[in-house]
């Protein structure tokens, strides 16, 4: 266990009390949330100088209406209160309408409290939705004025995955709210930092001190490298050397690892199957998407879609260019964006691996081609994430065939202009690129997309063989035959041979 309240960024604790101030507090789900609420609640009220109490109100979820929402709020504060602070201190539920039984609640809670203060730290505030997100903030900011001891409450934390600004949302009628702000009480926005290299060393010493199972210092560089300090990915991935791939407590290395990512990701567990729902929200989607193709697009950091995204944790920004968070993440948007078409795709029937059992990659890219003519403009009219649907469908094709016997890494950011694939079978890596035609034309993208694989290929294994995928999606290259889109030609470079594969 690491104190969450050593990774809070842009959080003052103390003054949010002492200066009586309404504030955020965002970050990805499963960081520590919920940990550092409860974990502070407890500090302020050992210290005895005002009352804290924590209140998930998780369950409005599924009442866009006010007139559900904050009664089922009134009585989440007094399950909560009653929990953590005792009946003596609970609010009765008030009478009042919906319009003001917030308000009238958390009055009649601080009349309790007093002579002490009141400090309410409201959890998953970002499952609130339409008039009931209205609705609660309006009767927070009504009380705001009035804060202080045995009126209202003096500070209130308002705790999800989004900033403030993605609450704005729009009513049942399709107006637009208007700045007369439910929303300018906020005074300060915190969020709390993934683990530093340091803090995962300093989880699993704990571990090691207490159980005397070890890891290498190569496993531990791993596990920050694949999650980027995570915290969910982080525990997850120690869970499974701990428990399921080392359960007597032999030592932890590299190898362990590399297995538990595998399983994390074919498993699909909760937390990443969480990603899916999020990749459906057209808002993501437009960034993951534009961040998978390679595009450089100016406008991608404009507005509130590229902040949502950072805010969830989906994305981040490394030295100065947009990237998914993590290579678990990256791996996992993949395989799930392409799962579909994997299903989709029958078992492969042609002769995919050579005789001493290494793939046969000149054989499954001749099958691909075949299998893009038949189904791409067909499949395409079902695809969400329509822009990446040739490096989906090439990826899922591949995955069909590596399943189970290697491993395929993928690396991908906005403005790259590609997406580089490393297919590791049977000891042997086969380097692939993927491009589409850029606006400067199809052998201006062919000459770039050279100089990229073979890079990245001397990053990987110079006796790897390398492959250039061009896909021409531009108006001009839909017209042409089938016979002069599904092209094959072997270029020769000054640092080796690629094969360039048209589709």
């Amino acid at each position: 266990m690491l104190p969450p309240e050593a990774r809070l960024v842009r959080a003052q604790l103390e003054r949010y009390i002492e200066s009586k101030l309404y504030w955020v507090l965002h970050a990805p789900r499963q960081s520590g949330k919920t940990t550092f609420l409860q974990s502070w609640m407890r500090k302020i009220n050992a210290e005895g100088k005002a009352v804290a109490c924590y209140v998930s109100v998780e369950r409005c979820q599924a009442f866009p209406d006010a007139a559900e929402a904050i009664p089922a709020i009134c009585a989440a504060i007094r399950e909560y209160a009653d929990t953590f602070i005792g009946p003596a201190l609970t609010p009765d539920l008030p009478q009042a309408e919906p319009a003001s039984a917030l308000s009238a609640i958390l009055k009649d809670w601080a009349a309790r409290v007093a002579p002490r203060s009141l400090v309410v730290l409201f959890d998953e505030v970002d499952v609130l939705q339409d008039q009931a997100l209205v609705s609660f903030l309006r009767q927070l900011r009504g009380g705001f004025a009035m804060r202080g001891m045995g009126t209202f409450p003096v500070s209130v934390a308002l705790v999800g995955m989004r900033d403030l600004r993605d609450y704005l949302l729009r009513s049942k009628d399709g107006e637009a709210l208007r700045p007369g702000s439910p929303f300018n009480i906020k005074q300060d926005s915190a969020t709390l930092s993934s683990f530093a290299a340091d803090d995962v060393r300093a989880l699993v010493a704990q571990h090691t001190e207490e159980t005397g199972q070890t890891f290498s210092d190569e496993a531990l560089a791993m596990v920050y490298e694949l999650t980027r300090g995570q915290p969910w990915l982080v525990n997850a991935l120690l869970q499974k050397c701990c428990w399921q791939l080392c359960p007597k407590g032999e030592p932890v290395g590299i190898e362990q690892i590399e297995e538990a990512r595998e399983l994390l990701i074919v498993e699909r567990a909760v937390h990443l199957d969480s990603l899916a729902e999020r990749l459906r929200d057209p808002r993501v989607k437009r960034i993951v998407q534009s961040i998978m193709i390679g595009e450089s697009d100016p406008d991608l950091a404009k507005g509130d879609d590229f902040l949502l995204t950072l805010d969830l944790g989906l994305i981040r920004v490394e030295n100065g260019t947009p990237v998914v968070a993590n290579p678990i993440y990256r791996e996992t948007i993949a395989r799930m964006l392409s799962y579909s078409y994997q299903l989709a795709i029958p078992p492969p029937e042609f002769r995919w691996q050579q005789p001493d059992g290494k793939l046969d990659m000149e054989a499954l890219f001749h099958e691909f081609q075949d299998f893009w003519a038949q189904h791409a403009d067909i499949w395409e009219e079902k695809a969400d994430y329509t822009e990446a649907f040739p490096h989906l469908l090439l990826m899922a094709f591949l995955q069909r065939v590596v399943n189970g016997g290697g491993r395929i890494e993928r690396e991908y950011a906005a403005g790259r202009g590609r997406i580089d694939l490393a297919l590791l079978y049977s000891g042997h890596w086969s380097i692939i690129e993927i491009k589409l035609v850029s606006h400067q034309g199809r052998e201006s993208t062919i000459q770039k997309g050279l100089e990229q694989v073979i890079r990245y290929r001397d990053s990987i294994d110079r006796s790897a063989d390398a492959w250039l995928v061009v896909f021409d999606r531009t108006e001009k290259g839909r017209k042409k035959s089938w016979k002069k889109r599904l092209s094959w030609e072997v270029r020769e470079t000054a640092a080796g041979r690629v094969t360039l594969v048209g589709g």
